[in-house]
């Protein structure tokens, strides 16, 4: 009988080994194929795109003999580009986070913080506001008509036309510093959460609900038994699209106020005196910084659902 079970439980051992490696190549070369692409056609249009000039650099140093290996590297190697390569950008990413204190002004990481402390912030406060919602508009009828319109008339004006005016609202009555963002960054985040809450809140089959209503459960007995749960998996989806969105928020909330510090600061700073490669830093820097909290989303939502029993064990 030890035989049998170790014989039969040994290939099972192996199958879910391999199934997890095929799982985690399948989702892991279709990234690095893509982002491989993304490089090369980063690249490509980086000569096309700064060729003019370096063209322009030749003939003001009457160098008609060059080669297309220099002028392909010149382009790559311009100091002030129309569009910087990649490995320009990596190493003023390396230069602005290594190489710099964390407190220092050029640094990377510092202009980071202070962004993503009012996107946390804003996105702590959207997803909130948006469960709330939520709630209201699935057990109220009367707000499902009337609320639900104006949370999806909300997201149609453009966000570069609301923080200004949020901001000036808010100085006029106090409020400063980091509040003003996190408000325009839950501007923007709220609304996923509202959509995918209130669809997971009425996800629950009606089966499901009939069984409750059979065992005489209350409202508030069925929201936390049964529609709170079922609905987790749609929540940690919509606060993915929201967080990302919240980091935007914050990024756009500091360029009409003149911000001195974060990624919107630096944004102005090199559009100011024509940095491209210092603007291309702050762009990529801020997309790392989306992808890291996206990524931290969804490896929190899978430990709770799969804790909760919403998901297999893999």
């Amino acid at each position: 009988m030890p035989i049998v079970f170790v014989m039969g439980y040994v290939p099972v051992t192996v199958m879910t080994k391999m199934s997890n490696k095929t799982g985690f190549r399948s989702s892991f070369v279709p990234v690095v194929v893509v982002l491989c692409v993304i490089v090369l056609i980063w690249y490509a249009s980086a000569v096309v795109l700064n060729l003019p000039w370096q063209k322009d650099v030749f003939k003001r140093a009457d160098n008609t003999d060059y080669s297309v290996v220099e002028l392909v590297s010149g382009t790559m190697s311009q100091e002030r580009p129309v569009l910087p390569s990649p490995h320009q950008v990596a190493q003023e990413v390396y230069k602005t986070t290594i190489l710099k204190k964390i407190t220092s002004k050029r640094s990377l990481i510092f202009h980071s913080s202070v962004t993503l402390s009012s996107a946390l912030l804003g996105f702590a406060l959207g997803t909130l506001l948006g469960i709330v919602l939520a709630v209201l508009i699935v057990y109220n009828r009367a707000l499902n008509k009337s609320l639900m319109p104006w949370v999806i008339a909300s997201q149609t004006i453009p966000i570069l036309a609301v923080a200004p005016m949020i901001i000036v609202v808010l100085n006029a009555i106090g409020i400063q510093g980091l509040l003003p963002k996190a408000f325009i960054s839950m501007y923007l985040s709220f609304f996923p959460v509202v959509v995918g809450m209130v669809k997971g809140l009425n996800s629950p089959d009606i089966s499901h609900n009939d069984l409750m209503r059979t065992y005489n459960a209350s409202a508030a007995q069925t929201f936390w038994k049964l529609r709170l749960p079922t609905s987790l998996p749609y929540l940690f989806t919509s606060m993915k699209v929201a967080v990302a969105i919240a980091m935007v928020g914050a990024i756009v909330a500091e360029l009409p106020t003149g911000a001195v510090a974060g990624l919107g600061a630096r944004l102005l700073a090199g559009s100011y005196y024509g940095q491209t490669i210092q603007i291309w830093s702050a762009l990529v820097m801020a997309s790392l910084l989306a992808a890291l909290l996206v990524v931290t989303i969804d490896l929190i939502g899978k430990l709770v659902n799969r804790r909760m029993g919403l998901t297999q064990h893999g």
